[in-house]
Order: C-alpha cells, then sequence, then structure tokens
C-alpha cells in the first residue's frame, strides 16, 4: 500500500511539473500558468516578481473581482471573516483585492502551492452557482452539525508528507466509539475537485492517526454530482455524502 501512494504522489508532483507553464510579461514579472481550473474551466494564473531578496506570489486581484463580477459580494462581516479565516489557514494576505504571498528561495514550492490553494477556496467557498441561492454550503454544513450538536474544530490546516498545507473545514475529534473525523465540503462537485480531495487525503492521512476517517460533504442542492466522483472518493478512503443523504452519517459523526 506504502509504495502504490508513493506511486501515485509522484505521478501528482510530475503531472503539477509538466503542466505548468511560465510566461516573462515584463521586466518584472513572470506569469505562472497552473493545471488547476477555475469554475470557468479556465486554467488558474498567478504571478511572481523578485523583491528585495523575496519573492512577491500574487493573483492579481483576480479571484475576488471574478467573484464580484458575477454577482457574489464579500460584504458581510460573516463573509468578512470566513474570508479572512481561509486566507489566515494558508498564511496568504490580502490587500485591496489582490491575494499575495512572500516566499524564499527555500519555500517558493510551498507558497506557490497555498496561494493556489487559497484561491481554490475562496473560489469555492463564496460562488454562487445561482443567483436565487441564499446561503453558503459551508454555512449550511455548520448550521447542520450545530442543530444536531455534533463537535468539531473549524477550518483546521494539516501539513502532508510532501510538506504542503491542506485546509480541511472541519475536524471532529476522537471519541470513546469513534476515530477523528475529518471533514472537507465541496460546493461545486467534478472529477478534478473529488481527486484534489483525494490527493489532499492521501498526503495527509499518514501523517494523523490511523485509523482516522475523511469525509466529502456533495453539495448536490441545485445540480447532481457528476458520475464517478462518489467512485473516486471511495477509492482513496474519503467517505462521500450527498448533502441530501446527510442524515444518514449523522450519527456516526455525533458520536
Amino acid at each position: 500500500m506504502i509504495d502504490e501512494i508513493k506511486v501515485l504522489l509522484d505521478e501528482y508532483t510530475s503531472w503539477l511539473r509538466d503542466k505548468t507553464s511560465l510566461r516573462k510579461i515584463n521586466n518584472q514579472w513572470v506569469e505562472i500558468t497552473t493545471p488547476f481550473l477555475d469554475r470557468h474551466n479556465d486554467y488558474l494564473q498567478i504571478y511572481a516578481k523578485s523583491e528585495d531578496g523575496e519573492y512577491v506570489l500574487t493573483d492579481d486581484g483576480y479571484t475576488i473581482q471574478d467573484l464580484e463580477q458575477s454577482g457574489c459580494l464579500l460584504e458581510s462581516q460573516k463573509r468578512k471573516s470566513l474570508l479572512k479565516l481561509t486566507l489566515n489557514g494558508f498564511g496568504v494576505k490580502l490587500d485591496g483585492d489582490t491575494l499575495s504571498i512572500n516566499a524564499s528561495d527555500s519555500n517558493f514550492a510551498i507558497r506557490k502551492h497555498n496561494l493556489v490553494q487559497a484561491m481554490l477556496s475562496v473560489n469555492d467557498l463564496f460562488y454562487l452557482a445561482e443567483p436565487y441561492v441564499t446561503g453558503l454550503f459551508l454555512e449550511n454544513v455548520v448550521s447542520w452539525l450545530d442543530q444536531n450538536e455534533i463537535r468539531y474544530s473549524p477550518r483546521v490546516k494539516f501539513s502532508g508528507k510532501t510538506g504542503y498545507d491542506y485546509l480541511f473545514d472541519f475536524v471532529i475529534p476522537k471519541s470513546r466509539i469513534q476515530p477523528e473525523r475529518i471533514i472537507k465540503t465541496i460546493n461545486r462537485p467534478s472529477k478534478e475537485t473529488a481527486q484534489f480531495m483525494a490527493f489532499q487525503w492521501l498526503d495527509t492521512r499518514d501523517v494523523r492517526p490511523p485509523d482516522s476517517k475523511a469525509y466529502a460533504f456533495l453539495n448536490d442542492t441545485e445540480r447532481s454530482v457528476p458520475a464517478g466522483v462518489s467512485d473516486a472518493l471511495r477509492s482513496y478512503n474519503v467517505i462521500p455524502v450527498y448533502w441530501s443523504l446527510r442524515d444518514s452519517v449523522k450519527e456516526e459523526l455525533l458520536n
């Protein structure tokens, strides 16, 4: 099993390297096109420049501006707090509309990874797929956990074997009869988001207690979950939970 996981991790890092491209856009900045897709199915791009012996990495305001242009405003205090909590989990700063992070030669790869994950997390967290959707999926999950008196720690960051950090939405501590349970919410389930969740868990689970469980809460409120998402998650020992069937796991999360 360990050898299989090593192969999967090697394949992931090779894919990440091979699918990343660079383009110099002026005398200061380099555009980095990553293999990660945004909600428009466009490749995420970030920008890097050298400054005072360090590197500045930024999204050039794309993430927040794209949400606001789509009608998803982050004006309420609750959403601002959630945004701050998410960015803090990756060590990313918010300057106006711009997400940014500083890096050195020794931690450039990890800091680049953290910025991209922050962009994906903010986009998935706040984007409302239809104008009549009134609540955020994460807020709905929080309400359900609270209503059922399921104890949890929110927005917990773990470091994986590769040294990369991952932000999970909830961690339910071990009880007398249940192991640690780690939950990630997926607002827009797809093959890509399922695969990335699977990689997060693969990279993380060996540094967690051996009996820990991972759950992916899948939003099927407005549209059905694409075929193959559940099977992809299960193949990496992630338990898929359709939001419409959430009560099926209530007892194992409560106890």
